[in-house]
């Protein structure tokens, strides 16, 4: 079962703050009336406890439409079907994982130097991961859409930039979707619940693959 999401913002509060790489399907939603903006908070916050309570299985547009006392038509409107529904729920850590390696302290954030950054982004994409893995699996976009997700193309920018300051006569494109690809959540699936491997080794093997890409040593080596 998922852990619980992050609380969502109270409706009162800017939906788009702080400014960060896009995601989801804001293009296609202009600014929300105040009243919508509400509803769809609503909305999510049912989702978000149906998924605490029962897992993602649990969470249909009927059953969202019910925890949150609305009727099933809103829902669809609002989210279009199930995959956008968790999708929706996935934006919204999307985005709080954004302001954390935009705006947020070091290394995650700002003021760290790009490898302890990129160090840093990595372990945290991946117990983020592993913490939603039900969730993940369930509104991933099909194979064709996957990596042109916009969520997906964010993390890809700041790994692709960080790249830039660490090995600048690299293919940095490229190397981002290598290393992203150790992230995939299908991976850390079979990694974990499959093979039974501890999150300690995925770490371990998120900064040993880093140290490996970008020709420096791992960390902790004193060299």
């Amino acid at each position: 079962m998922s852990s619980a999401l992050p609380p969502f913002p109270k409706p009162e509060e800017p939906f788009d703050a702080p400014q960060m790489l896009e995601v989801g399907t804001s293009s296609d939603e202009p600014c929300l009336r105040a009243d919508a903006a509400r509803n769809r908070a609503r909305l999510l916050e049912a989702a978000a406890r149906l998924i605490a309570e029962q897992g993602v299985a649990g969470v249909t547009m009927e059953a969202v439409a019910a925890a949150a006392q609305v009727g099933k038509g809103t829902v669809f409107r609002r989210f279009g079907d199930r995959t956008g529904l968790l999708m929706a729920l996935l934006d919204h850590s999307a985005r709080q994982l954004q302001a954390d390696f935009l705006g947020g302290p070091p290394p995650l954030g700002p003021g760290a130097a790009p490898l302890e950054r990129l160090r840093a982004f990595g372990v945290a994409v991946l117990y983020r991961s592993a913490e939603q893995l039900d969730l993940q699996l369930a509104a991933q976009p099909e194979p064709t859409r996957r990596f042109s997700h916009p969520a997906v193309g964010s993390l890809r920018t700041h790994v692709t930039m960080l790249l830039r300051q660490i090995v600048p006569d690299a293919d940095c494109d490229l190397l981002a979707h290598t290393l992203l690809a150790s992230l995939d959540p299908a991976l850390i699936h079979h990694l974990t619940r499959q093979c039974g491997m501890p999150m300690e080794r995925l770490e371990a093997g998120w900064l040993d693959l880093v140290a490996r890409v970008t020709a420096t040593p791992p960390p902790g080596t004193g060299r």
